[in-house]
């Protein structure tokens, strides 16, 4: 077995890749890297009776395993790039050749991939973190689950200044449901609801919209979208119709928001 962990910041994610299959994957949160590191692996050997003699490599990847020096439990222990590890894990039965990786964390990274070569092509500080921050603003609130059940609960429409607002009749390539204007008829008395709506909404539009343009200046049409944003159950819907408005393909795998750490596992493969 060859085990990938993720290192976060407070997060780590854990995943064993054992004769090609993905196993068990986990995480734990906690108050600093190295607590969380040592809590995902000793929670995930325990959990699923891993001898630690069955276990031929661990592959370190994220901001956190800076912090980490020297072999972990005294297995061979390396580290891979982040983004390198985003590819893999995202190229991982894809059955894509050609894609651009949406790495969604705390903010937004894209990274071509064309057969073996993997290039990070830029990011944008748009991603969970805004989610999350905004949310304690406005909500107060640290529980981030609350606020996307309030968001299910809301419409962004509501908040969003859209095409029919301001047009009589559709524009060329803009039915009447698109986004003009993120807020841009937002009330001081907007229901809370509708407000955590338009957050989500703005965030994955502009997500979005940031791939559109990767598309035109790579011509690669499929994006895979790898981290915890695609597991929002506003993604899926609302990446449908970004898929219909810009004719672009938007792929979400199994596990994305396990990908990276799969990705590590895989880069020892690989070499």
């Amino acid at each position: 077995m060859i085990i990938g962990i993720d290192v976060g910041g407070s997060t780590t994610k854990i995943v064993g890749i054992e004769n090609g299959e993905i196993r068990s994957p986990q995480f734990i949160t906690a108050a600093d890297p190295i607590t969380s590191l040592f809590g995902a692996f000793g929670k995930y050997i325990y959990d699923n009776h891993i001898d630690l003699d069955a276990v031929e490599q661990v592959m370190l990847t994220g901001v956190g395993s800076a912090y980490v020096d020297g072999n972990l439990y005294g297995l061979p222990t390396a580290r891979t790039d982040e983004f390198v590890a985003n590819a893999l894990g995202a190229r991982f039965r894809s059955g894509l050749d050609r894609m651009i990786v949406v790495s969604m964390g705390t903010g937004t990274s894209f990274i071509k991939v064309d057969g073996e070569n993997m290039e990070h092509i830029g990011g944008m500080a748009i991603g969970g973190g805004t989610l999350q921050g905004l949310s304690r603003i406005l909500f107060h609130s640290h529980d981030f689950r609350h606020v996307v059940d309030m968001a299910m609960r809301g419409d962004a429409s509501k908040v969003d200044l859209q095409i029919r607002d301001i047009s009589r009749a559709e524009i060329p390539g803009l039915p009447y449901g698109v986004t003009a204007s993120n807020f841009g008829k937002a009330e001081a008395n907007a229901e809370p609801d509708d407000v955590a709506a338009g957050i989500i909404n703005m965030v994955l539009q502009t997500i979005g919209s940031a791939a559109n343009l990767v598309a035109y200046s790579t011509s690669i049409r499929d994006f895979v979208l790898i981290g915890n944003l695609p597991m929002l159950p506003q993604s899926r819907p609302l990446f449908d119709r970004i898929e219909a408005l810009y004719g672009i393909r938007m792929h979400i795998p199994e596990y994305p928001e396990y990908r990276t750490a799969i990705g590590a596992a895989l880069s020892c493969i690989r070499k």
